[in-house]
């Protein structure tokens, strides 16, 4: 099922056609995983870096694709000038000066975020060559967050082999990634946009499930409450969404538990969409299903922000890197 899911977010992210920037060009897996995402067309290519390290490694590796991409200097780049003024009115209030600015746009993380904003690229994909602080602190200051939504947090596709699980054996988990302790209205915006997570990358019809070690009142305590606000928060907030909490892992996904602990609830026993209290739970969580369960974990596919932008392991393939700007692209087209 993961291949073909995968194969399903490729296929839409070349009908999508979407520019994605990837900051760190001169690296070797990115740039080995930009030909391919050029010669199968999944995406446009900005590529930043040293254009002659660039040249190198295609060489180097046989690319026979790269002349497609898009190649930008930070150093050398004819641009800068306008991408500058964009950054003194958007941080002017923060002492951005265009001195600062120039210099700051030297960074490749900085450029190509700043090209996201400029309508130059769609999304960018990064991280195989620097922490994650690099790829999201300058999205944090330029693209911000979407509308209604004030936290970033970042959700895994789990692709199970026991397909009596979520539709088909395909689940979307959040937060497993960002935010350590998120509030009730913090918790409710995760809910909504792992949702449409769910939606965009997943293919699925969300029924989000607001995880606890509660089940509608089994328990009473401030964690449970927590969980039981952040329901109702989302339940306003998205009204047309089929969500309910708060409810154990087991009432979730398993229909004979659910009819019993809460008879009522249009989620529980069926959940495609499991949204957890806090990190250390979700992190927790997804790790032992991709280990215990063997269940293919897609991810972390970075969710909240205005532009999607998406962090990489250090550890990360050349096809992991595919698979990622492929996803980025399919965010990238949501209306």
């Amino acid at each position: 099922m993961g291949v073909n899911l995968l194969n399903d977010i490729r296929q839409r992210a070349k009908e999508l056609a979407k520019t994605i920037a990837l900051p760190e060009g001169d690296e070797e897996r990115t740039i080995q995983a930009a030909d391919i995402i050029l010669r199968e067309g999944i995406a446009n290519i900005i590529l930043l870096g040293n254009p002659d390290s660039i040249k190198e490694l295609a060489k180097k590796y046989n690319l026979e694709h790269i002349d497609k991409a898009q190649i930008i200097d930070p150093l050398n780049y004819d641009k800068k000038d306008e991408l500058a003024d964009i950054m003194v009115e958007l941080r002017k209030h923060k002492g951005m000066t265009k001195e600062k600015a120039l210099e700051q746009l030297k960074d490749s993380y900085y450029l190509a975020t700043l090209l996201i904003k400029a309508g130059m690229a769609d999304g960018m994909v990064a991280g195989a060559n620097a922490p994650t602080a690099d790829t999201i602190r300058p999205a944090l200051q330029y693209i911000k967050t979407q509308p209604g939504i004030n936290i970033v947090s970042g959700a895994f596709v789990m692709v199970l082999p026991d397909e009596q699980f979520g539709d088909n054996g395909v689940m979307v988990f959040a937060d497993c990634a960002v935010t350590p302790d998120p509030n009730a209205q913090q918790l409710a915006e995760i809910a909504i946009v792992t949702a449409q997570t769910a939606r965009v990358i997943a293919g699925l019809e969300p029924r989000v499930a607001m995880l606890s070690f509660s089940t509608k009142g089994s328990a009473d305590h401030p964690m449970v409450d927590k969980v039981v606000e952040a329901t109702k928060i989302a339940q306003q907030m998205a009204p047309d969404l089929m969500i309910d909490g708060e409810l154990q892992a087991d009432a979730a996904i398993i229909p004979k538990v659910g009819a019993k602990k809460a008879p009522n609830s249009p989620v529980a026993g069926k959940a495609n969409v499991l949204v957890f209290p806090d990190l250390q739970s979700g992190n927790i969580a997804y790790k032992l299903v991709q280990r215990m369960a063997k269940a293919e974990a897609i991810g972390p596919i970075l969710q909240g922000l205005a532009a999607p932008i998406n962090d990489l392991s250090r550890g990360c393939s050349v096809e992991d890197i595919v698979n990622l700007v492929a996803i980025t692209a399919n965010q990238a087209g949501i209306k």
